[in-house]
């Protein structure tokens, strides 16, 4: 019986520099769930792939004095060699200047040539190089490009147009009729509201003013743009347009365009009116992520924030970095990365909570029957049965985050087994049953489930973390892949009995924090602000405003980002009369913000509201809970009310 498919893909990176963690973490989230499904028994596609075409490109090549093929190959390379370090499992890597793209490419276009989706026609506008887009007046923000904040520059030339208008309303009907095509929510709805309502162009798809790309057929002085030359490899890599399209014929439509939040509408607008220009099936579904952020806001050269993967590896190996960017970031939402944050994990989560449950089991096995593990004889103590359902219920909720491409909710489930089987040690007391002859019994039942529970953690970890279940498999004696699969998991009690356990080096020795947290600054090449402000910084009083009044510069005003945002859910923060918890939707992503509107508003009567939210502030922490902005709101007299907007403006708008 033939396999059930499952065809993943991550964007195509543009190799333009050093790959840093944030693109890691794109590509480590797919690597878990290709992981995931082939375990679960799924024949697997995963592509990633290097975009390698484009003015950009052919400018930093000249300006290093090289042809921009052996450019790119020496950058293709780096990454690459970034992946095989990083245990990336992917099926193939596509590159946009493969002679099977290139080939596909300009099929592709004549098709759609040839059924006039494409027409001749000249194109004047505004264009960003860094991000190769054209925007219209309207599109720019402050003269500059929407995307990137960076200068734009004024162009005229032929241009080939592909007709996106004439597919907007099929487009529309598609969203509605699969609602998960595109998640999360607030990205679908910033699609329809930013981009198709107000009315979509036709998108130009040929540039004359380089010549780095696959050219047009019948015209070579235009070559084919990003957009089909890029947006198609999720189908050249396939073999589509090929005389072998076997690989087509079996994955696609891919399950999942796996990608960051910023290149959504890439995904979601152009690629599905393409393809439903060329008649073929849309995907199944396009997951976009946040970002993985600093605390200054994004990794940037300029900053010196930028975080290399390979100097964490090196460091601390690859699993304490995988668990962590899978772990510390909620998918759909922005994470944070700082060097305390990534020590802490490492020292509490995987050398306290897992090493040290595995360094204990198999010295008490050792200690006390001879280091072999004794058999499953049912739920004997009271606590076996507590830990048994326990264990059964992690690899239920593990398997359903999983599906929801949920790895920090995965990962926070498994860790919840690990946390509960050290409390196990702590109800059973293994060392008095070992003082008391009648309670052998009792003691082989408590070494039993310690060493099955943490098998089932390492079955569960296998899609996150690639070197690290092997190493708990060798100190549990468990030499049967049997025992080890996926479907092992489906009851309690697979260890056979006298399996011969094996004392080994601690799996994650612990770090010493200062140390580490100043090596991880100082490859960072700046160093960052304090994790905490000092509880002295905090209680010191400002001046006010009758002391001292602040002027700033417009340049100082026009740093703050202001955006309209929805109240989706609001709630009391515990143990904080003055606080809520807010949840906002700001069109392009959700937020939290806590805020000290607790006695003036009821969270019932915040929930629909139309709000302004600073959404450049750094994250904090307010009693224990997130906060990642500030809405704004004014005061007189004892009274505050929030500052609010027109419910016509959509989420996200910018606010001047």
């Amino acid at each position: 019986m033939a396999k059930p498919t499952f065809y993943i893909t991550t964007p195509i990176y543009y190799p333009s520099g050093k790959l840093h963690i944030g693109h890691a973490y794109t590509t480590t989230a797919g690597d878990a769930m290709a992981r995931y499904k082939r375990l679960k028994g799924f024949d697997v596609m995963y592509l990633t792939g290097s975009d390698e075409h484009g003015e950009k490109i052919q400018k930093k090549a000249n300006e290093q004095g090289l042809h921009p093929q052996k450019y790119v190959d020496g950058i293709v390379a780096d990454i690459k060699a970034l992946w095989k370090k990083m245990d990336i499992s992917y099926d193939d890597y596509i590159r946009t200047t493969d002679d099977r793209h290139k080939k596909s490419v300009e099929k592709i276009f004549q098709q759609l040539l040839d059924q006039d989706d494409i027409y001749l026609s000249e194109y004047e506008g505004w264009y960003c190089t860094d991000c190769e887009s054209f925007f219209t007046e309207r599109q720019l923000e402050d003269g500059k490009c929407p995307d990137c904040g960076r200068e734009v520059k004024k162009v005229k030339e032929e241009s080939y147009f592909f007709r996106m208008s004439k597919y907007a309303d099929r487009l529309l009907a598609y969203y509605e009729e699969n609602p998960s095509f595109i998640y999360p929510e607030s990205r679908k709805r910033e699609m329809i509201n930013n981009f198709i309502k107000p009315g979509l162009e036709d998108l130009a798809v040929s540039r004359t003013s380089f010549d780095w790309g696959v050219k047009v057929p019948g015209n070579p002085k235009h070559v084919i743009y990003v957009w089909i030359d890029a947006l198609s490899n999720y189908i050249t890599a396939l073999g589509y347009g090929s005389d072998n399209d076997e690989k087509y014929q079996k994955y696609w439509p891919a399950d999942v365009h796996l990608m960051s939040k910023e290149i959504v509408r890439f995904h979601t607008i152009y690629w599905p009116i393409m393809l439903m220009a060329l008649g073929l099936p849309l995907p199944k579904q396009v997951i976009a992520h946040g970002w993985l952020l600093m605390k200054d806001g994004k990794m940037s050269k300029s900053k010196g924030n930028v975080v290399d993967p390979n100097v964490l590896i090196d460091r601390y190996g690859l699993d304490p970095l995988r668990y962590y960017l899978l772990r510390e970031v909620p998918f759909g939402s922005d994470g944070v990365f700082t060097p305390e944050s990534f020590v802490d994990r490492v020292n509490a989560d995987l050398a306290n909570d897992l090493g040290n449950l595995l360094n204990r089991t198999i010295a008490m096995i050792g200690k006390y029957f001879d280091g072999k593990i004794p058999a499953y004889e049912g739920r004997i103590t009271e606590f076996d049965g507590t830990l048994e359902d326990f264990a059964m219920e992690t690899v239920r909720k593990t398997e359903e985050a999983m599906e929801n491409l949920e790895f920090s909710i995965a990962l926070s489930t498994i860790w919840q087994l690990v946390s509960r089987t050290n409390k196990y040690i702590d109800e059973t007391q293994p060392w008095v049953l070992a003082k008391d002859e009648a309670k052998q019994g009792e003691l082989a039942s408590v070494m039993y489930h310690l060493a099955e529970s943490i098998r089932i953690v390492s079955v569960l970890i296998q899609p996150f973390m690639t070197e690290t279940p092997a190493k708990i498999w060798s100190q549990l004696g468990l030499n049967d892949s049997k025992l080890t699969d996926w479907d092992s998991l489906k009851e309690f009690g697979t260890i056979p009995a006298d399996t011969s356990v094996v004392k080994g080096d601690p799996i994650f020795p612990r770090l010493e924090t200062e140390v580490e947290v100043q090596f991880i600054k100082d490859s960072m090449g700046s160093t960052s602000a304090p994790a905490e402000v000092p509880k002295e910084e905090v209680k010191q009083e400002a001046p006010s405003a009758a002391d001292q009044k602040l002027e700033i510069s417009i340049d100082d005003f026009m740093k703050v980002d202001l955006r309209v945002a929805t109240v989706i859910a609001a709630e009391p923060v515990k143990k904080a009369d003055k606080l809520l918890k807010l949840q906002l939707d700001l069109g392009y992503e959700k937020r939290q913000v806590v805020s000290g509107i607790a006695q003036y508003y009821k969270p019932d009567d915040l929930v629909g509201q139309k709000v302004i939210c600073v959404t450049n502030l750094k994250p904090v922490k307010l009693r224990g809970e997130l906060s990642e902005g500030m809405i704004l709101a004014g005061s007189s007299d004892g009274q505050l009310t929030l500052a609010t907007v027109d419910q016509s403006l959509p989420n996200g708008s910018k606010v001047k």
